[in-house]
């Protein structure tokens, strides 16, 4: 696999904080941030996927926004009355 070294720059609490949680998971400062990385582009992805079926749904029930705020108040009160 090919590296490539990169400068960023972080407060230096933040820098802090990353150190300790790099410390106590016994690995690298590169290494927890390289997890850190790929966790934010995956969680990134894995929203798109549902904004993007969500989308796709709006288009094949032919929903409203207001149809959407419509039902989930409908939701929000049945949940409340079975309290």
């Amino acid at each position: 696999m090919n590296t490539v070294t990169v400068n960023i720059s972080f407060q230096n609490n933040l820098l802090s904080d990353i150190d300790k949680v790099a410390k106590q998971e016994r690995r690298s400062r590169s290494e927890l941030l390289r997890e850190a990385a790929r966790m934010y582009i995956d969680r990134k992805n894995r929203w798109n996927r549902i904004f993007a079926y969500g989308e796709s749904q709006v288009k094949t029930l032919n929903v409203t926004e207001e149809d959407i705020h419509t039902e989930i108040k409908s939701y929000r009160r049945q949940k409340n009355l079975k309290k």
